[in-house]
């Protein structure tokens, strides 16, 4: 669900104003983020089942450290925690812990039953919107939408480069979605791993993205 994931950043941006768009974006993304590095190291395991459902052709076979719903919550308790002793931002903080929990919450909606509940769980939970193509449109394409109007409200540009990094990065966005949907499976699940890897560039991008806007608004000596 990465787009979806990508919505709860920029709309968390207007939740915490001063906390920048990359560590919102790493925080709504960090299960996805650690889990190629866990399944490149063999922590974590995953195979490639065309059909499996209509959206991804993934079975997660095992991924306890990272999307199970206790790890996520040791996770979100990590990163808001170093947030705050770094930033001394407690609402910075606090949307962190909700930015990192959210990624459970929504993979639980589009997830066949394959999130553990704990490391060791025998119990799974999912409700599989990804075996629907037409839902997972409406659900992950709305939830982008909302999230890009969210952020275009709450920012403004101080520039091109805020301007134009930002539709780009918006647009490269859509167009992996889409791709993902309609090209072929990955060829192995080392092609998976680093197209997972790859994720963090994304994260970079929105840090420089944020760089280049603000949330002030405009004085009126700025319009004209």
């Amino acid at each position: 669900m990465l787009i979806g994931h990508v919505a709860v950043a920029l709309g968390a941006k207007k939740a915490a104003p001063r906390t920048s768009l990359g560590t919102l974006l790493l925080a709504a993304q960090w299960s996805d983020l650690l889990w190629p590095i866990f399944l490149a190291l063999g922590l974590e395991r995953v195979r490639i089942v065309p059909g499996i459902t209509a959206v991804s052709p993934l079975d997660f076979t095992r991924y306890p450290f990272t999307h199970s719903l206790l790890a996520e919550f040791g996770w979100a308790m990590i990163l808001a925690g170093l947030y705050l002793v770094f930033r001394k931002n407690g609402r910075g903080a606090l949307v962190i812990w909700a930015c990192v929990m959210s990624h459970w919450l929504l993979d639980v909606i589009v997830h066949r039953p394959d999130l553990p509940l704990y490391p060791g769980s025998s119990q799974m939970a999912g409700l599989g919107l990804w075996n629907s193509l037409t839902g997972t449109l409406l659900v992950e394409g709305g939830l982008f939408v909302i999230g890009v109007f969210i952020y275009s409200r709450t920012t403004r540009p101080l520039g091109r480069i805020g301007e134009y990094a930002y539709k780009t990065f918006v647009a490269v966005l859509v167009l992996i979605y889409l791709a993902s949907l309609i090209g072929p499976p990955p060829p192995s699940t080392t092609a998976v791993a680093w197209a997972g890897i790859f994720s963090w560039f994304f994260v970079a991008w929105a840090y420089w993205i944020d760089q280049h806007r603000t949330t002030e608004k405009p004085s009126p000596l700025d319009i004209e």
